[in-house]
């Protein structure tokens, strides 16, 4: 931007003016700087969706790879680009990357429990072929989504894939980021607060590890400030809340918060293999089956969690932002009984009404 540098002496006011568009331009052009344009995989996810959310507020341009248009419409009218495609066919993830301007890769895609296909086919040779597409592409900015202590649990399908792709990612010229969370808040509403509240059956390991839940909005928020951070390239960082949990303490928390009793059902570890055994003979119910061999990783006695100093000084996050889970469930069960509580009135209303106009008839 070009000044003349006369203008100050013959007039104040247009120097100020001038001072302050540059300035203004010099802002402006730091700002767009640090804008990206990300391609999320398992945008529909519970996870992915969030860092999607995230991305667009901070202004990010976000392209999806999706396989079904349909179930990710949300994502579109939220702002994001959607691409079909799926990572388990190679040769469809390559229109992803087309026009040259992704500068990064968020990879938060794992096999659901229904998925036809498994956690081989999905976490691992889907992953590979998403890594290797993003290196083609050009892309040198790629952050993955793992999990916590992945390393210790070799005989657990997931957790030990989840270790080899970490493992290929070091191995590559590549700038990633490593993400370890070990479980989510928003899991705990099916597990404990809808069963409680439904009177039904909470499922309870007959032994269990204390996990460290952290809100998937809070994950999201350093999957997407890692891409501005250059100390968070080539390294690993865990994820995790601030205090552990067993399954009896949140039962006990969500008795507290609903004022209703659990109808809780132990299941013992034994059983769960049994099962986990014969569902491997079946096709179609081996990605069951390894699920089911998670329960090793909740019933091992390891606390799942690590020491999040580094992570929060790595990434200038203050602690104090991280959701914590008595207030997050505090306010799902506030929201939900005040909900009941005027479905009831109403119901209430409606029956009162009925029963006038009844006695009215007769």
């Amino acid at each position: 931007m070009l000044v003349d540098q006369n203008a100050e002496s013959r007039d104040p006011t247009l120097s100020w003016c001038g001072r302050f568009l540059i300035t203004s331009y010099e802002k402006l052009t730091i700002i767009n700087e640090s804008l990206m344009s990300i391609l999320v995989v398992g945008g529909t996810g519970t996870l992915g969706r969030q860092i999607v959310r995230r991305a667009l507020d901070e202004g990010h341009s976000v392209r999806c790879l999706v396989r079904s248009y349909s179930r990710a419409s949300f994502l579109r009218e939220w702002g994001a680009e959607l691409v079909g495609g799926d990572i388990c066919e190679a040769e469809t993830i390559a229109p992803s990357f087309a026009g040259g301007e992704i500068t990064a890769v968020i990879d938060a895609a794992t096999a659901r429990a229904t998925d036809s296909l498994g956690v081989r086919d999905v976490d691992w040779q889907g992953k590979v072929n998403l890594i290797q597409a993003a290196k083609e592409a050009g892309v040198d900015r790629y952050v993955f989504l793992s999990i916590l202590h992945a390393d210790r649990f070799p005989k657990v399908p997931l957790m030990e894939i989840k270790r080899c792709t970490e493992a290929y990612l070091q191995q590559l010229e590549m700038n990633y980021t490593v993400l370890q969370p070990c479980g989510f808040l928003q899991g705990l509403i099916g597990q404990y607060a809808i069963p409680i509240l439904e009177n039904q059956s909470v499922w309870v390991p007959d032994s269990s590890s204390p996990v460290a839940y952290m809100d998937t909005q809070d994950i999201a928020k350093f999957a997407v400030r890692s891409l501005s951070v250059p100390a968070t390239e080539r390294r690993a960082f865990p994820v995790v809340g601030p205090k552990v949990w067993t399954p009896t303490e949140i039962v006990a928390l969500c008795e507290k918060l609903s004022a209703r009793q659990a109808k809780i059902t132990s299941t013992p570890t034994g059983v769960l293999n049994l099962v986990r055994s014969t569902l491997r003979w079946f096709k179609w119910s081996a990605n069951i089956a390894d699920r089911l061999a998670f329960a090793d990783v909740f019933s091992s006695g390891q606390s799942l969690t690590e020491a999040m100093d580094e992570t929060y000084s790595t990434f200038d996050i203050d602690p104090a932002e991280t959701t914590e889970l008595e207030p997050y469930l505090e306010e799902y069960f506030g929201r939900i009984l005040k909900k009941l509580r005027q479905i009831d009135y109403e119901q209430s209303i409606t029956a009162k009404e009925s029963k006038r106009k009844k006695t009215l008839r007769f």
